[in-house]
């Protein structure tokens, strides 16, 4: 059977070093879904007390399984060149696939489950199915087979939880999730095919693996001054929500040092390679989850503040705002395991306890209180954490 000149030497191509303009105007589906997710917290936020935890619970649900098709996506594009025209045309279908989910977002445990449900199905599979065509005779080839039998067991609890109008939604889809991260953190393994390590089969650029997630940050930290900024345009300036506004950008620019404050040049990525590139794949994924996760309640957090200032403050709302550095702080900290910086890694941990420990007396504060007590203590954070490691590079040249 020959092979399309479109489809040929899929397999020997190899990702480019910087992100292409199409995997960015992918990125803009996701600005969208993160604002639909940013608005399902603030919703949780104002429903009673005891089914804030069910509410909060269809929230995870849902980032976490738009990050697994955007985390999929971007591992994709590191592997092969996404400037071919035929992964191009996946990626567009990918990116609509998306757009549709975003849109069904607000209502998928409503009138729109089977919408969402059909639609993720179809992303999850389809991206394996076309690399099982186009990687005939290719190793390569069996590590696509293996996605799809774990995709296709959990598409069945999907389509399921979308026809199920009723409790059972919930369970089949946290089900179906929670096969595809079990089958994701442990290579795919399937009786018979095995489970050969990712690394042994494809190379994947860490180079534009780790561009990409610094871009997703970026876009997820841009939902903080949106969040903000959109608060404070209808009702105007006033003491309350100016104060409220600086601490939200505080916060921002304290996300951003902390972030990207990485180790030196002596030890960033560099070129292609498989098990580094699998590696940073894997451990980025887990803590995005975290930092992203972290980013958006914090956006939720200030922007609820600046939208009711007034006292008293519910406890909810301060589980939100200090949560949201928590989960950045933990899912930063998981990051620099990577380069065995175990000494950072208490400092942040150290922070995030910081962090919790000032969240419990902050319930007897105003609003505006709590907004800039979290900001300071994130601030605090970032400068102590650049001095830490300022002086472990003097220390250290290969920092």
């Amino acid at each position: 059977m020959l092979t399309p000149t479109w489809m040929r030497g899929l397999a020997e191509s190899t990702s480019p070093r910087s992100a292409t303009v199409l995997e960015l105007l992918f990125d803009i589906v996701y600005v969208f879904a993160l604002a639909r997710l940013a608005g399902r917290v603030a919703d949780d936020l104002t429903i009673v007390r005891h089914t804030l935890l069910s509410e909060a619970g269809q929230t995870l649900l849902f980032f976490t399984a738009m990050w697994m098709i955007w985390s999929l996506n971007a591992l994709l594009a590191s592997t092969y060149d996404p400037r071919r025209a035929d992964l191009q045309v996946v990626l567009l279908a990918t990116m609509f696939g998306t757009l549709v989910l975003a849109v069904s977002l607000p209502q998928a445990f409503g009138q729109r489950g089977v919408i969402f449900a059909c639609a993720y199905v179809a992303v999850q599979l389809c991206r394996p199915l076309y690399l099982v065509f186009a990687l005939r005779g290719h190793p390569a080839q069996m590590f696509s087979y293996r996605v799809i039998v774990w995709h296709s067991v959990s598409g069945v609890l999907w389509i399921s939880g979308g026809l199920d109008g009723g409790l059972g939604r919930g369970v089949f889809w946290t089900l179906a999730l929670a096969i595809e991260l079990v089958g994701a953190g442990t290579n795919w393994p399937v009786p018979r095919i095995g489970r050969a390590p990712i690394a042994s089969l494809v190379s994947v650029s860490q180079v534009h693996l780790a561009e990409r997630y610094n871009q997703f940050f970026m876009i997820a930290l841009a939902e903080v001054v949106l969040e903000a900024g959109a608060a404070v345009s209808f009702p105007g300036f006033s003491t309350e929500r100016t104060i409220t506004l600086v601490a939200a950008f505080v916060a921002t620019v304290s996300f951003w040092r902390i972030y990207f404050y990485h180790v030196g040049p002596g030890k960033q990525a560099s070129g292609s390679a498989g098990g580094e590139g699998i590696e940073l794949s894997r451990l980025a994924s887990y803590s995005l989850l975290f930092i992203v996760g972290g980013i958006i309640c914090t956006a939720v957090g200030f922007g609820q503040v600046i939208e009711d200032p007034h006292p008293p403050i519910d406890w909810a709302l301060v589980v939100i705002i200090f949560g949201g550095p928590v989960l950045f702080l933990v899912g930063r900290s998981y990051l620099e395991r990577r380069y065995s910086l175990a000494p950072r890694c208490q400092m942040l941990f150290i922070g995030a306890a910081v962090l919790a420990v000032a969240a419990l007396p902050s319930v007897l504060l105003p609003p505006v209180a709590v907004a800039g007590l979290a900001a300071l203590i994130l601030a605090v954070i970032a400068v102590v954490d650049g001095r830490a490691h300022l002086r472990g590079a003097q220390t250290n040249p290969t920092l």
